[in-house]
């Protein structure tokens, strides 16, 4: 790391194990105090890191509450590529958040609603393929993967079905900027408990409303008040309409269905994970059979 520009100013810099990312990422001290995140990538990522760098700009200007980015460069002999950003003090959301009373996680997830509502107000460019085409191709894709990995969801025919009757919801979806992974776990609850969110290595231009489907797996099973207030937030208060609620229960049944593909290669404890979580979106939708997941209520 000898070719990271103000290394030589760092007094502390360790590992962080936490998160899916093949990114390495490192906790980084300054001589002066200032605490740092570093990432570090392959070359190959050169310029899928410059944009995700360059889009923490721009969000970072409409003062959101993210790390700051720093420096953009690379390192290792030219075989690697960095991002240098601010440290996000505070505890992770997912172990911070149980232990607040249901106001208070009610409260935190309006926030984190206000906060993902202001990221999509970022439009997509221009001339992106039709977001229809692109759920379309996904679902064919991971169909076949799918049918081919040697596990069997339980209730797949029933879930198939959900998913195919309601592809045709995706029609006319104007796509913006989103996060790509907004659930507690990328989450930091800070001493003043404000809501401010990390790792945006997953972002990407979508439908906003998929942005939900990481609630609908993460976030409600660690806090239901916190995954309530997450859509009252972005709804400004108001009741979501069918078409949220209709986009986001197939969203669900994308990933209860398929998410065991990406599972296989983390080994059992991640499959048996993966199976809870497809078993729990079954029942909250009663089997499918209702878009609106019934620990919602009659908010």
């Amino acid at each position: 790391m000898v070719d990271i520009s103000h290394c030589k100013d760092w007094k502390t810099i360790f590992p962080i194990e936490k998160g899916w990312s093949s990114d390495k990422k490192y906790f980084v001290e300054s001589i002066a105090g200032e605490k740092l995140l570093l990432r570090i990538s392959d070359i190959s990522e050169y310029d899928k890191k410059k944009d995700e760098f360059e889009v923490l700009e721009k969000l970072v200007k409409k003062d959101m509450p993210i790390p700051k980015p720093i420096e953009f460069g690379i390192c290792n002999n030219g075989n690697s590529v960095y991002s240098l950003l601010t440290w996000m003090d505070g505890e992770d959301a997912e172990n911070t958040i149980p232990s607040f009373n249901e106001v208070e996680q009610y409260n935190l997830g309006i926030k984190a609603g206000q906060v993902l509502f202001k990221m999509h107000s970022f439009a997509a460019p221009e001339g992106l393929p039709s977001w229809e085409q692109r759920i379309l191709n996904k679902v064919k894709v991971k169909y076949t993967q799918y049918q081919s990995c040697g596990i069997k969801v339980p209730h797949d025919e029933v879930i198939l079905r959900f998913i195919n009757d309601n592809l045709w919801c995706t029609k006319n979806v104007q796509r913006t900027f989103c996060h790509g992974d907004y659930h507690l776990g990328n989450m930091i609850v800070d001493k003043d408990r404000q809501i401010n969110i990390i790792d945006f290595n997953r972002w990407g231009y979508d439908d906003p409303y998929e942005e939900f489907n990481r609630l609908m797996v993460f976030t409600r099973k660690i806090s239901i008040p916190f995954a309530k207030g997450q859509i009252h937030g972005y709804f400004e208060g108001e009741q979501p309409t069918e078409v949220f609620f209709r986009r986001m229960a197939l969203y669900t049944a994308i990933n209860a269905l398929f998410s065991i593909v990406w599972s296989i290669p983390f080994g059992e404890e991640e499959i048996k994970g993966d199976l809870e979580r497809s078993r729990m979106n079954y029942e909250d939708y009663n089997g499918f059979t209702t878009i609106i997941p019934n620990w919602w209520g009659n908010d």
